[in-house]
């Protein structure tokens, strides 16, 4: 297996560096004189939720993606959400930190010192990924029915399941940390034309559901 690559037919978990020098089918990378890296993906078959970032190999740009943050206005761009969501490939990236808090204060937060970043993919066509986004859904568009709502989809359980397991590959120092994870989430945004959208304006309309890889993690 590569290093820093997990291979499930659920998830994937590629470490960035590795991610940019041998993309996955339907992926290509180029570099741009300027410097960086421009990463293109076809969207018929990969749905991308990354933002622009600057990291240690330079500022990478995902062509088609439509950013961590997906903000929808009519039923018509939530029902073509949902359908990429229920059948593509799903990628974010994701960060593994080392909190380190021996030479801080008691008023100062820990230090946080990210490892590694890595691009994770889901299948979204997958039956059970399927069957849970499903579910998470209705359940937020039941609760929330006519407002402006934001529901935020965390893969947070997963991938410190993942790093427990992998902790050799996040960090090759000779104490065992317990890793970190940031970014876990992406988030679905929508916004009706309802006048007085008082959920929404006091923060009640906002929604979390986890995703899991095993029915025996479910609780």
């Amino acid at each position: 297996m590569t290093k820093g690559k997990s291979v499930h037919s659920r998830m994937t978990v590629t470490e960035l560096g590795e991610f940019l020098k041998n993309p996955p089918e339907g992926f290509s990378v180029e570099t741009p004189d300027a410097g960086g890296y421009r990463v293109n993906s076809d969207p018929e078959q990969s749905l991308v939720l990354i933002d622009d970032f600057e990291s240690c190999l330079g500022k990478v740009l995902f062509q088609n993606s439509l950013g961590r943050q997906v903000k929808m206005q009519d039923l018509w761009e939530y029902t073509s959400m949902r359908k990429s969501l229920l059948s593509k490939r799903i990628y974010l990236l994701m960060s593994v930190c080392e909190e380190n808090s021996s030479d801080t204060t008691n008023n100062e937060k820990p230090e946080i010192k990210v490892l590694q970043q890595y691009v994770v993919s889901i299948n979204g066509s997958d039956p059970y990924i399927k069957w849970q986004m499903e579910k998470g859904l209705d359940w937020t568009i039941s609760s929330v029915a006519g407002e402006s709502y934001s529901v935020d989809v965390d893969l947070s359980e997963v991938l410190e399941s993942w790093g427990a397991k992998n902790i050799h590959i996040i960090t090759d120092k000779p104490v065992k940390v317990k890793p970190l994870w940031r970014d876990t989430c992406f988030t679905l945004k929508y916004h009706s034309d309802a006048l007085f959208d008082f959920a929404h304006w006091f923060g009640f309309s906002k929604r979390k559901f986890n995703l899991r890889l095993t029915e025996a993690t479910c609780g």
